[in-house]
């Protein structure tokens, strides 16, 4: 499980964090949603200990993990959102890279290599160059690269980002399988329904605060009667008006 409490970044007069808590359980696909400049990059980065924190603290199952970086680094995988991938290498070659970070080197690191590809469907493309994949092979592979160690939680920063729709559903599928086998996983977006199909959990940050948290239909509930819809008709139309929300209310409590 993951907790963060109280956690404060701040540069200058701005406030990145102020005073953000937050839990997701094991197993959870959370989904971590605000506009950008909200927060959700500080506090991934907080969290994988790229960045620091002025005050707060994030544990997993327990144990504080800011003051051991040692440990931290063998809980969390990290993708960001920028690539970071190295054009002159192969598929493997770069897997291979990763593994050998983490001190994972012969044979039994090649067939890691090799599962993970296959994991993230890039298996075929394991001796073609970094710079012959697509965006979205690419982004899958950063993916298998922040899974090398087998990490209990993995953080991904805005992964859907300038990809097409083909790779958007690509991507969920295999955090989809990822979240069946037991991984934690946060995902961040600025926009909600690109998270709303796969996230068992979301939450919403604002200016570094969290303002929301729950499933996708509480967001929607709670976000309905914060904002309440007006509707202003002419005065001719006011009883077919009626007559369409009134279908319309039937026809929700009918199917769901």
């Amino acid at each position: 499980m993951l907790e963060i409490k109280n956690l404060n970044k701040r540069y200058g007069s701005f406030y990145a964090l102020r005073n953000l808590n937050l839990t997701v359980e094991d197993g959870e696909l959370f989904g971590f949603v605000g506009a950008n400049g909200a927060g959700k990059t500080t506090t991934m980065r907080i969290c994988v200990g790229l960045l620091g924190a002025d005050s707060g603290e994030v544990f997993i199952d327990g144990k504080r993990m800011l003051s051991n970086h040692k440990l931290l680094s063998n809980k969390v995988g990290y993708v960001p959102d920028f690539f970071g991938v190295y054009p002159s290498l192969t598929s493997m070659e770069y897997m291979q890279f990763f593994a050998a970070s983490y001190g994972l080197v012969g044979t039994d690191a090649d067939n890691l290599c090799m599962d993970l590809l296959r994991l993230v469907k890039l298996d075929h493309k394991a001796d073609t160059d970094v710079n012959g994949l697509s965006r979205g092979m690419k982004q899958r592979l950063c993916l298998a690269r922040g899974l090398v160690h087998n990490p209990d939680i993995l953080f991904l920063d805005e992964p859907a980002s300038g990809l097409d729709p083909r790779a958007r559903y690509e991507l969920k599928e295999i955090l989809k399988n990822l979240s069946s086998m037991g991984k934690t996983i946060i995902i961040s977006s600025h926009i909600l329904p690109e998270l709303s199909e796969m996230c068992t959990t979301i939450g919403i940050i604002d200016h570094g605060q969290m303002m929301l948290k729950g499933t996708i239909d509480e967001i929607h509930r709670a976000a309905a009667m914060q904002s309440p819809l007006i509707v202003v008709v002419e005065e001719h139309a006011v009883d077919d008006t009626f007559r369409v929300l009134q279908e319309g209310c039937i026809y929700r409590k009918q199917n769901g």
